[in-house]
């Protein structure tokens, strides 16, 4: 049968998502299917499934895929075929990398895999490079430096700047390989510092981003060690300094007594000293200022290459938080008028940017279509642990206090703390209170925003009322306007005009009580 184009109902929903595409990446350790929904800018990954069928361990010494490596490789694939036939999903792409490349039977495993109704690619060396790279650059816009992608048979080098990958190179010095190369770790890291060096693989000027499971599980442990409150992994950034230091004891480390931490699978525990050893050797001849882990990699990357220019302008994680508050009742339409009904009180000035106090509006909003009990909880949650793009620890922990005080909650969780200082999540605060006093003035309705208009003037924060909404300032909203004058240092008071645009006052509220 063919998998592409096959038209079935598609009732096949992932928490009321579709997947559009679906990515199958033969690795010479892992053969994993990955389906994709939502913004293709900032995509949700729907299922990540992977079978470790470790196609690329007999490579070195027969030159050939073994047949239970493949017999285990395709008892996968059949599920995999099986499943997208029935979700309906057209747009499938299945790719290659070195185990399938480097073998003499390559071309009878893909005649098996065609056989199932795929249309397997094998990328060349560059092309793999290129499209880790190209992930890396989705993810990190600004992305300057090297990326490193540690596959099960090689190690992909490609230069990133100003939006684009260069000088790509692919080394057979993977995982899988890495054990034979030498009988010691000494030995190791002099075999990789010459091949490296046969690469002119030199000093750059940037950051090295680093690509991977096993450079994944290394920042996992560094962040547990660390005691950060953060989890995901994707947008780690050690100084250089750590970095060598963190290497170097893991390097050092029993591979059985890395496997005993939390998220660490034996598998990549095992993989983690002589992976240790290559960054080390990696940091050496870099030199890169910091050491970046990114979660993004190939299949990302085959699917941002493929992105229109547009497309690829969007910001990440603008792209990403809109379609998930839009799913929450909170569309991105909304959430900009909020933004600029508040611009005129907390515009971001200090420690936050405009990009980030919209992200914090549109969760904010989010959060409140919770159950009361839960939304401050949860809100925190997505803003600390959910794979967001383009964003550094501080600017979660700005998000997070946002999302408190839009819910009144000011007893700020300790853990924000422990990421940023009093006077960001200060800022924070006051994008939460003015969020709070927006939506609740008159109920987030169109109306509300034409009638009514939040400035500062003169050390004073005024709240300007149409005379025709003069109304919709209540008990509580007086208690909102004077939440958030107190929290910027101001005083407060709310005007009545003739119209908005004229400004012309009819009223003044100052103190809070209505003369005129």
């Amino acid at each position: 049968m063919s998998l592409r184009g096959r038209k079935t109902d598609r009732d096949g929903l992932f928490s009321g998502e579709k997947a559009e595409r679906a990515i199958i990446d033969i690795g010479s350790n892992t053969v994993r299917l990955v389906l994709y929904g939502a913004s293709m800018r900032a995509p949700k990954v729907l299922l990540n499934e992977k079978v470790a069928a470790r196609l690329g361990r007999d490579i070195t010494t027969k030159g050939k895929l073994a047949r239970e490596a493949v017999d285990l490789a395709m008892r996968g694939m059949r599920r995999y075929a099986l499943m997208l036939g029935d979700l309906g999903i057209a747009d499938i792409e299945v790719v290659a990398t070195a185990a399938v490349r480097e073998a003499s039977n390559s071309e009878a495993f893909l005649d098996e895999l065609r056989g199932l109704g795929f249309a397997p690619r094998i990328l060349s060396g560059e092309e793999e490079a290129l499209a880790s790279a190209w992930g890396v650059i989705g993810a990190f816009p600004k992305a300057r430096g090297i990326v490193a992608d540690l596959g099960g048979g090689s190690l992909e080098l490609v230069n990133v700047a100003d939006g684009e990958p260069n000088k790509a190179k692919s080394m057979p010095i993977g995982n899988l390989r890495l054990p034979e190369l030498a009988d010691d770790h000494s030995g190791l890291k002099k075999a990789l510092e010459k091949v490296l060096r046969k690469a002119e693989v030199g000093k750059i000027d940037g950051s090295l981003y680093l690509v991977g499971g096993t450079f994944r599980a290394m920042a996992v442990i560094a962040m547990q060690r660390a005691g950060t409150p953060l989890t995901d992994p994707h947008g780690l950034s050690l100084p250089y300094d750590e970095a060598l230091a963190l290497a170097k004891d893991l390097a050092n480390a029993d591979g059985n007594a890395l496997g005993a931490q939390p998220r660490i699978s034996s598998m990549r525990a095992a993989m983690l000293p002589d992976a240790s050893v290559l960054m080390l050797a990696l940091l050496k001849q870099l030199k890169p200022k910091k050491v970046v882990i990114s979660a993004w990699g190939l299949r990302e990357g085959l699917l941002f290459s493929r992105l229109p220019d547009h497309a690829r302008r969007q910001d990440p994680l603008l792209a990403g938080i809109a379609h998930f508050a839009a799913q929450r009742g909170a569309p991105p339409l909304l959430a900009t008028r909020v933004a600029g009904w508040t611009v005129g009180a907390v515009a971001s000035d200090v420690r936050g940017s405009e990009r980030l106090r919209l992200a914090a509006t549109m969760l904010s909003l989010a959060a409140m279509q919770i159950e009361p009990n839960l939304r401050i909880r949860q809100g925190v949650e997505w803003a600390l642990h959910k794979r967001w793009l383009a964003i550094d620890p501080i600017g979660r922990a700005m998000i997070a206090a946002a999302i408190c005080a839009n819910g009144n909650a000011l007893d700020l969780p300790d853990e924000l703390y422990a990421i940023a200082d009093k006077d960001a999540l200060e800022e924070a605060i006051c994008w939460g209170f003015a969020t709070r006093l927006c939506r609740r003035l008159g109920g987030r309705s169109r109306r509300s925003f034409e009638a009514s208009q939040l400035l500062v003037e003169d050390g004073v924060l005024i709240l300007r009322l149409q005379e025709s909404h003069a109304a919709l300032f209540g008990v509580p909203n007086e208690k909102d306007l004077g939440l958030l004058a107190s929290q910027l240092k101001l005083d407060a008071r709310m005007e009545v005009v003739e119209s908005v645009e004229t400004n012309t006052p009819l009223a003044v509220s100052g103190g809070l009580s209505i003369v005129g």
